[in-house]
């Protein structure tokens, strides 16, 4: 597994935890490689010097477009190459992850919804640039133009940090008294937005949503402090993607035998792993 940001909670605890308990069922030595913060320049190295050891697979987190020339230097090297997470087009054997868009429509219906008629702005925070981000917010414009009571104010960098959200929001709701939502687009952006809305005390005032389902989020949808979660299935894709490496490095698919003769393969395209929404209705299913 290469990616950036190991340390990230979410990797270590959804990800990783998945990719290590699929090594163990499958008796496949696994290792997981990249840096400790978020780097995409310090991934494509990572993939790089990865290429260089000839593994026999690599299931490599989709972080951003710049990775795609890493990636088929994979394949051209002969590797089994899976992506996960946000899709790169790239000469990847197979994508497995969350349709992006969907999670930005899924948050802007939420918040319409949720704000009853209410008339105000929705921000939205995340990574500017991103391709899986960008996806995201497109899909959240889009559903709060069924809204005409919603302005769509603009999307605000936080170099996934939850203390830069927290900035953020705070400023957010200090300079815009009709702010009505704000929406998040990674796992550092939610708790940011519940900082920031606790600070500026307004809890129940302010609708904050967010994708992701780590254990703070969920601990602060059920406090009431954000109203809504679209979850990836983490787990899914990063299972299912170690296991279609191993299929193809064991021909466990191989039919029929001319794929492989014409130099193709018999793994899937994409694989879209579906999202889950997450509300103070079903909350509680979530929480160990």
């Amino acid at each position: 597994m290469v990616t950036t940001a190991t340390s990230l909670p979410l990797f270590v605890t959804h990800d990783q935890a998945a990719f290590k308990a699929w090594g163990k069922a499958r008796g496949v030595k696994v290792s997981i490689v990249g840096p400790t913060d978020w780097s995409v320049p310090a991934q494509i190295e990572a993939i790089e010097q990865v290429i260089a050891t000839k593994p026999a697979g690599m299931l490599i987190n989709g972080t951003d477009l710049a990775i795609a020339n890493a990636i088929n230097k994979a394949v051209e090297a002969g590797i089994p190459t899976v992506v996960y997470d946000s899709e790169i087009p790239s000469k990847r054997h197979c994508f497995l992850g969350s349709d992006w868009y969907q999670m930005g429509l899924k948050q802007g219906e939420a918040i319409g919804k949720l704000a009853n008629g209410k008339k105000g702005k929705v921000a939205c925070v995340g990574i500017l640039g991103q391709s899986n981000q960008e996806e995201g917010f497109r899909g959240l414009q889009e559903a709060l133009k069924k809204y005409s009571n919603l302005q769509f104010l603009g999307k605000f960098e936080t170099h996934n940090s939850t203390e830069e959200t927290a900035r953020i929001t705070s400023d957010l709701m200090s300079s815009y008294q009709d702010l009505v939502a704000i929406a998040g687009f990674t796992s550092e952006t939610g708790p940011g937005i519940g900082l920031g809305i606790k600070e500026m005390n307004r809890v129940g005032k302010v609708i904050g949503t967010n994708v992701d389902a780590s254990p703070i989020l969920l601990k602060l949808l059920k406090e009431g402090v954000l109203q809504f979660l679209v979850e990836q299935k983490r787990e899914t894709f990063v299972w299912y993607g170690a296991q279609f490496l191993f299929d193809m490095v064991h021909n466990v698919n191989a039919f029929p035998k001319n794929y492989i003769q014409a130099g193709s393969h018999a793994l899937p395209y994409s694989v879209n792993t579906g999202i889950i929404e997450i509300n103070k209705n079903n909350v509680d299913s979530f929480i160990k």
